[in-house]
């Protein structure tokens, strides 16, 4: 009898899945881990699995099922391509819109250049770092993550060493590692300002494990390299903690498909633009407006943009596109726009961009429930959807990227987008 045999008292098919990847039941209970079509018996806090299904796969990573960074290793790839785009579909159909999604997109690539790890402090001088625990609030500790690029490789050691570095403020930390052109580059968050000898520590740190910076809230406290990351023929310091896409691959991607939406346009405007990886890219054939509310990624995109040869006209501005979004008449001089908001997505924006005239659209985002939001407020506006691609630089995780195509037709008209 299996362990904990005893404890079930209910027999189960699993009917679907849901958004995080897990099994729904027909009465609507929810299964962790199990697969459509599986017969599984469930109890309180058990749940064996009676029938595996044929798609279920073996997962790649020994911390799978505690680690909450993945979803999805249980799944073939067929199914979880099935699953994933499929959050994209149900989340503009919700919305009303029924456009032709493309298949899934593995940008996965060489890995992910980036994480975030957590460390939690005990009483007895032990800390915890890693990523969350799924569906709680604890940390697990990790030593390796299969999903890593090549070029993140120490990370997790690093993270531990600086984690330790600041035991005696004993306040939880986030610690943003990204892999760049220099090194690897660490950002802390949590600690609040640190005193002279915690400092020491963590520069003490850096030159032992030769990390190319180290920075707290934001403020450097050593740079041994500069941090660089490529966005095109342009090279680019990143600001502590500033945004960069998860994968190389998803980045190249996403920028190859907006530079051929917007092909032939004159000028353009990217909108929460960063530290310019579209912008600067679009830069080399296009007049190029960008804009975001971070200062310090507008400072790094004009200094890529000055020490880089060959690029076009590049303006680049401070603005919170939340609060003040380019106006339809501001946006009359634009022959395209792309648009890349946080997971918040850009509705001020997008209310805007409706009213504009504005030939083309290219939509990124995060989030396929505020990309669906946004995409409807253009089609009512009276853009039509030409294309719209899922692409998955986040394996294993529910996490979606999601890039679209949006025109103004020309010739035929009565047209208000492609509905249900």
């Amino acid at each position: 009898m299996p362990p904990g045999m005893d404890d079930l008292v209910a027999e189960r098919t699993i009917r679907s899945l849901n958004k995080r990847g897990e099994g729904v039941c027909a009465d609507g209970e929810v299964v962790p881990g199990a697969l459509p079509g599986e017969r599984v018996l469930i109890g309180e806090g058990a749940a064996t699995i009676l029938t595996p299904s044929p798609q279920r796969a073996a997962p790649i990573c020994r911390y799978f099922g505690e680690c909450g960074g993945c979803a999805a290793q249980q799944m073939s790839a067929a199914l979880y391509a099935e699953w994933k785009r499929g959050l994209l579909v149900a989340a503009l159909e919700h919305v009303g819109l029924k456009p032709q999604v493309g298949a899934l997109v593995d940008a996965h690539g060489a890995g992910r250049r980036r994480a975030t790890f957590h460390a939690r402090y005990f009483s007895h001088g032990r800390e915890d770092v890693g990523f969350m625990r799924a569906r709680a609030h604890e940390i697990v500790n990790i030593h390796e993550c299969p999903l890593f690029a090549p070029d993140m490789a120490g990370a997790i050691e690093a993270a531990r060493a600086l984690a330790a570095a600041l035991r005696g403020v004993g306040k939880p930390l986030d610690i943003q590692a990204t892999a760049t052109l220099g090194g690897l580059d660490f950002d802390l968050r949590g600690s609040g300002p640190l005193e002279a000898v915690e400092t020491r520590k963590l520069v003490a740190v850096a030159e032992a494990l030769d990390l190319a910076r180290v920075s707290n809230h934001g403020e450097i406290l050593i740079e041994r390299r500069a941090p660089r990351v490529a966005f095109g023929a342009t090279r680019v310091v990143l600001p502590p903690g500033g945004f960069l896409q998860a994968t190389i691959a998803g980045e190249e991607a996403l920028a190859s498909a907006a530079l051929q939406a917007l092909k032939g346009a004159g000028r353009v405007a990217d909108l929460f633009c960063g530290a310019g990886a579209f912008a600067l890219r679009l830069a080399e054939m296009h007049e190029v407006f960008a804009a975001d509310s971070d200062a310090a990624a507008i400072d790094a995109l004009k200094r890529g943009s000055r020490e880089t040869q060959g690029l076009r006209a590049v303006e680049a501005v401070a603005r919170d596109l939340f609060q003040r979004p380019l106006r339809p008449d501001e946006l009359a001089s634009f022959d395209g726009v792309l648009f890349d908001p946080p997971r918040a997505g850009a509705l001020a924006q997008a209310h805007a961009l409706a009213e504009s005239k504005v030939p083309v659209v290219v939509a990124i985002s995060c989030n396929v429930e505020s990309f669906a939001r946004d995409a409807r407020l253009l089609v009512d506006g009276g853009y039509l959807i030409e294309s719209v691609t899922p692409l998955d630089q986040f394996r294993y995780s529910a996490h979606l990227e999601v890039v679209a195509v949006l025109r103004r037709p020309r010739a035929r008209k009565g047209r208000r987008g492609v509905l249900g």
